[in-house]
């Protein structure tokens, strides 16, 4: 219990304050580490794809240690409150998604409520949908033709014979004038 409360306020100072959003992700966080049989992901070997941006997603960077820059924290935004969790050592994955709460809840009273649940009773524990996304690459850099700045090879363009960053690239479409 105490390592929990622990947690729990490592995630709200990473966050900036308690609520709903954080006591969700907070759960699906944990909820996530017992049924990938893993504990904190120093790498690659806990992703997580995440169907939203909300504050859910600070609580599964503090206690997973899935980070946009490691890339084993990723967005498929739909919009859903629903989380695919992966361990890569074992094979183990998941898609945790939100129950429908009983009714409409204030800020505060929202947060009781998820803190009080038992992850079961939060999410639909479901098998995930979407493969387990590659260990992320490396890419060399070049400098855009235009601006100057350096830009990773994957998102360079070629036009008129000149690499341009996405900001400098003009795309093309006859249907847009």
């Amino acid at each position: 219990m105490e390592k929990e409360h622990e947690l729990w306020t490592k995630c709200a100072v990473f966050h900036g304050h308690e609520c709903g959003g954080l006591a969700i992700g907070y759960k699906a966080a944990l909820y996530a580490l017992r049924l990938l049989e893993s504990d904190f992901s120093t790498d690659e070997d806990i992703v997580c794809i995440s169907e939203n941006d909300c504050c859910s997603v600070d609580a599964i960077q503090v206690i997973l240690g899935c980070t946009i820059g490691k890339g084993n924290l990723l967005f498929h935004m739909t919009g859903k409150m629903a989380f695919s969790f992966y361990n890569r050592s074992n094979g183990k994955s998941v898609r945790l998604l939100l129950k429908e709460p009983p009714k409409e809840m204030e800020r505060q009273e929202e947060l009781y409520y998820y803190q009080g649940l038992d992850p079961t009773d939060i999410f639909d524990k479901m098998d995930v949908f979407i493969p387990l996304p590659e260990r992320a690459k490396i890419f060399h850099s070049y400098r855009c033709d235009c601006c100057g700045e350096k830009v990773g090879e994957n998102w360079i363009r070629l036009q008129g014979g000149k690499k341009l960053c996405l900001d400098c690239f003009r795309r093309y479409d006859r249907f847009r004038v």
